[in-house]
């Protein structure tokens, strides 16, 4: 089964392999990112460079909408929105630049982490280990740190399952899938006693992607006043290609 049914028009049915690890019934917003990617790369125009997502609810696995609109056109700048709602009201919103393809002299590049590793056993009692959706439809492998350790981490991570049923996924959308991933591996609190949700998500790559398999290296800071921020570096296994950033919602989970 694949993430998403589609139902015709811009309209999806979530499944079971979206679900976040905040709660059962709601989406994980790299399923809901690459979804947007998925309608933006639709809307004829330029290549990918940078996407903007902003959170104003949680997600329901469930029906959802997603519609483009062209905000700036031009042969070599385009800012197309993308936006999801479900039930009438209007939940994540994206905002992404896309770029003509052209020539220019490349600078180096960081190289990719090691080698996609053999698989690493994940700890029953990390964050990937909870049961939730999302999870279980990525292939995880750890380069640094690990599911279970507090503090940066580096791994890699590959979608097992389509993203929407009866079309190939692609590239960029395997990298949207991923990219909201950073807080989780880096995590640097208990995930049994705080939230650490992320309200936004921004993406902004020098160059295309290429494969299957997308590598963060990531790091979280908390500060003092219920807030922190992810940065992560992106790879795909040819090297570096962009970076992504999450500014983090942070609280002591409700007492039951």
């Amino acid at each position: 089964m694949a993430m998403y049914l589609p139902l015709g028009a811009g309209r999806y049915e979530a499944t079971q392999h979206t679900q976040g690890p905040w709660d059962p019934g709601q989406q994980h917003l790299g399923p809901v990112t690459a979804l947007l990617v998925h309608e933006i790369e639709r809307t004829p125009g330029l290549p990918l460079a940078k996407l903007a997502v902003d959170v104003f609810a949680p997600v329901p696995v469930g029906e959802v909408t997603v519609r483009t609109e062209v905000i700036r056109d031009g042969k070599r700048v385009q800012c197309v929105a993308a936006s999801l709602s479900a039930g009438g009201r209007e939940l994540v919103r994206g905002t992404a630049w896309r770029i003509r393809h052209g020539q220019s002299p490349a600078t180096p590049a960081a190289d990719a982490p090691a080698p996609v590793p053999p698989r690493t056993p994940v700890h029953s009692s990390s964050w990937l280990a909870q049961g939730f959706g999302y999870g279980k439809a990525m292939d995880w492998r750890f380069v640094k740190g690990s599911a279970s350790e507090a503090g940066p981490a580096t791994a890699w991570g590959r979608v097992t399952v389509p993203l929407v049923e009866g079309e190939e996924i692609t590239p960029m959308e395997r990298l949207a899938v991923f990219a909201d991933s950073g807080n989780g591996i880096s995590s640097t609190l208990d995930f049994g006693s705080y939230l650490f949700v992320n309200v936004d998500l921004t993406i902004s790559l020098f160059r295309a992607p290429v494969g299957e398999w997308i590598c963060l290296d990531a790091a979280t800071t908390i500060g003092p006043s219920g807030r922190g921020l992810t940065r992560s570096t992106i790879f795909d296994e040819i090297g570096e290609v962009g970076s992504a950033t999450q500014t983090l919602f942070v609280a002591p989970r409700s007492t039951p």
